[in-house]
């Protein structure tokens, strides 16, 4: 067992990463709290999954923006050099064409800061999953 000297929570890794302190309690408060430089890429990211689905519930859980509708989910967090989209295993299977500049793995997708990110795409896939 390793404990985070900063904030006392144990975890079976050591150096495990995670977020110390109080979890936001809005996206944007999320947003707040990361570093200036993904400010841009975050709120874009926010506009377009809270814009390309009707009626889907913005939230934070664990501690990250997570996006609900019909029991069905996607949400996304900020790492030091990308945005990891959580949207699960088939929608990287059903979109796999389309992720070839962008690493995937398990169930998440990730967008590098130091590149646009792909607007329309991330639209597809939040309709696809939560449609």
């Amino acid at each position: 067992m390793w404990k985070c000297p900063k904030c006392g929570r144990e975890f079976k890794r050591t150096n495990q990463g995670h977020y110390c302190g109080k979890a936001p309690e809005t996206v944007l408060e999320y947003i707040d709290l990361q570093p200036i430089e993904s400010h841009a890429h975050l709120t874009e990211m926010m506009t377009i999954l809270k814009n390309s689905v009707p009626n889907v519930n913005e939230c934070i859980l664990w501690s990250m923006p997570y996006y609900v509708k019909e029991g069905k989910s996607i949400s996304f967090s900020a790492c030091k050099k990308h945005i990891s989209f959580y949207v699960g295993v088939e929608a990287i299977e059903k979109f796999a064409s389309e992720l070839n500049e962008f690493a995937a793995k398990k169930n998440a997708i990730y967008f590098p800061y130091d590149k646009a990110l792909p607007s329309n795409l991330i639209e597809s896939i939040a309709k696809w999953c939560l449609g």
